[in-house]
């Protein structure tokens, strides 16, 4: 199990969980603040298992490359730690508890969790053939939003889409940043990303724009979200004013011949970006 959970990080759950907390919450504000443990934990089960099955599945069909990149050749399954049948049947295994906890929660997330799986596993095929799928690791991880607040109300709304849309342009940001470690691997190897399309220091700038067009997001979500109390949300504020900073700092550390803090930037700063965005968010619905 130890090894399955190096695989797939799953310390790395801390990107997309607080947003999707955070659609729950939402969800419940909007509901009148009726709450109920079973789809609180339903919801935190399909967080677990689709990014479970998404990351296994990725390192699954990305083996040969992995073996490839000096970066990556001491993966589980490159290194032979992991075979891929059992890797496989984790994937497959994670599969059908994300659907079933989806079964328990409301006909249209049942009925939607196809899709779902068909998104977050069909970004893994992306990087063979187009530069855009950096969009479809964030168009994943955007769902959590979304289908939280679907989990709690069973119909869509605007603010958790627009929630989406700012975790779609902030993850697409920060993976162009990531990917710049392997521009010269994925150019050997023929695979597409923007830094490999358009070199470093453009990849960089598409990536600023992208958290510009995040920040503006989140403020407007921000904005429609105060608009349903009664008075200023002190904390939620200072959850956007966090993220907002966090979002700028990790762009001064990156240079295009200095990657050396690209991890500090990718892991720790947009993982403490989210979290407290989330929690701070979460906490005024109830200070």
């Amino acid at each position: 199990m130890k090894k399955f959970f190096s695989l797939v990080k799953i310390s790395h759950t801390i990107f997309a969980l607080p947003f999707a907390l955070l659609g729950f919450f939402i969800g419940i504000h909007y509901q009148g603040g009726g709450w109920n443990w079973q789809p609180f934990f339903l919801v935190i089960g399909c967080m677990f298992f689709a990014r479970n099955a998404a990351m296994a599945f990725n390192r699954l069909v990305d083996a040969q490359f992995d073996k490839k990149n000096p970066r990556t050749q001491y993966r589980e399954i490159p290194a032979g730690l992991l075979s891929r049948n059992s890797v496989l049947t984790f994937v497959l295994l994670n599969c059908l508890a994300f659907i079933v906890c989806t079964f328990f929660i409301n006909p249209i997330c049942f009925y939607l969790s196809p899709v779902a799986l068909l998104i977050v596993l069909g970004y893994s095929f992306c990087k063979r053939f187009t530069s855009l799928s950096h969009f479809v690791l964030g168009l994943g991880l955007s769902l959590a939003p979304v289908g939280a607040y679907l989990a709690v109300t069973g119909q869509f709304a605007v603010i958790p889409i627009l929630l989406g849309f700012a975790v779609l342009f902030w993850v697409a940001g920060f993976d162009i940043i990531y990917a710049l470690q392997d521009e010269g691997i994925d150019k050997e190897n023929h695979l597409f990303s923007v830094p490999a399309a358009l070199g470093g220091r453009r990849a960089l700038w598409i990536s600023v724009s992208l958290h510009i067009i995040c920040a503006i997001l989140i403020i407007i979500t921000a904005l429609l979200l105060e608009a349903s109390f009664d008075s200023m949300q002190i904390l939620l504020w200072v959850g956007v004013g966090t993220f907002l900073l966090m979002l700028i700092y990790q762009h001064t550390l990156v240079k295009v011949n200095d990657l050396s803090k690209v991890n500090l930037a990718f892991f720790t700063f947009n993982g403490v970006a989210s979290l407290l965005f989330g929690l701070l968010s979460i906490l005024d619905f109830y200070i």
